[in-house]
Parts: C-alpha cells; sequence; structure tokens
C-alpha cells in the first residue's frame, strides 16, 4: 500500500504573498520615505531662511533710522546707494569714525552711515549688499530700499525667483538667485 495522500495536503500549497506583491510594497515604502526625506531638508532649511530674513529686516531698520536721523543728507541725495551685492562676500572692515562735532557734516554722517551699514550686511548676510534711491516723484523724504542677500543651497532649495521683489539691477544674477527684502519709506 502506497502512502502517498492524494489529494495534496493544505501545507503544501501555495499560500501567503507572491513576490510581485512584496517589490510593490517595497517600491511604495521608498516612494513614501523619499518623500519624507525631501519635507525633512526644507523643514531644516526654512528656520535658516526666516533667520536671514529676520537679519534683513533688522538692518533695513536701522539704515532707515539713520537717514531718518539726518533727513538734510537725504534729501540731497547722499544716502542714494548703487546696486551693493555682487553676489560674493566683500570682506569689508569696520568703518572708522572720523564723524566728530564740530567737523561732521551731514554728507559725512551719511557716507559713514552707508559704509557701516554696508558692513554690517557683508558680516551679517551671506553676500549681503543693498540698493538705496530717492522716489522724487512720491515726496522729497520718501524712498526705496532693498536688502540683497544669497541663500545657502540645498538639495531642496526654495526657488526665490517668484517670491521677492529684486530691483532690476539683480536680474542678471542667476546663480544663484538672490534673496531680496523690499522695504517702502518715509522719513
Amino acid at each position: 500500500m502506497s502512502t502517498l495522500p492524494f489529494p495534496l495536503p493544505h501545507c503544501l500549497r501555495q499560500s501567503g504573498a507572491s513576490l510581485i506583491e512584496v517589490l510593490v510594497t517595497v517600491l511604495v515604502l521608498s516612494f513614501g520615505l523619499l518623500s519624507l526625506g525631501s519635507m525633512l531638508a526644507v523643514s531644516v532649511q526654512l528656520p535658516k531662511i526666516a533667520g536671514l530674513r529676520a537679519t534683513a529686516s533688522v538692518l533695513a531698520s536701522g539704515h532707515i533710522e539713520r537717514m531718518r536721523a539726518n533727513i538734510p543728507a537725504f534729501i540731497a541725495g547722499n544716502y542714494n546707494e548703487e546696486l551693493t551685492y555682487n553676489g560674493m562676500r566683500k570682506g569689508l572692515s569696520k568703518p572708522s569714525s572720523d564723524c566728530v562735532y564740530p567737523n561732521c557734516t551731514p554728507a559725512l554722517l551719511a557716507t559713514l552711515d552707508r559704509n557701516y551699514t554696508n558692513w554690517k550686511l557683508d558680516s551679517e548676510l551671506p553676500a549681503g549688499g543693498m540698493r538705496v534711491e530717492r522716489d522724487t516723484s512720491a515726496g522729497v523724504t520718501d524712498g526705496n530700499l532693498w536688502i540683497i542677500w544669497n541663500e545657502p543651497q540645498t538639495f531642496a532649495a526654495i526657488n526665490p525667483s517668484s517670491s521677492d521683489q529684486c530691483p532690476s539691477q539683480v536680474a542678471s544674477f542667476e546663480d544663484p538667485k538672490p534673496r531680496c527684502l523690499y522695504v517702502r519709506f518715509r522719513l
């Protein structure tokens, strides 16, 4: 008598997931992990971006207050500043204060203020620079100020081209595209 069991017992039949189902599951999980990794990269970068923007805001406010304290020099155009951003750190040194009473004129004080702000921008923002212009069509004490800097480039860099109001002179800088903080002011 043969001991061959017919039909085959339940333990020898195929059961469980096939190899294709396992591969599809691994593929879906890998896409999920990739998206989590990119979200993590962006979330690590955002506090740095916010810190740079806050620094730019503080420096812009300080420069406007200096101009507010020296309105005659602003009206004379001594605070007008062409674009000082060039995409690289300039390595400026702290300006020496040669402006001492009674030899301190409004024009000399304006030059000292511009040099001090450019030094602070260069030392506190990556490749920081600025542009200041008077808006004579709006009034004698109205103006525009742009603070411009580079943000650190990472794998998940945020494209600044659609979110900033940079002056037209910055359009030629493409790699890296700078960030700008625009402030319209009235002294």
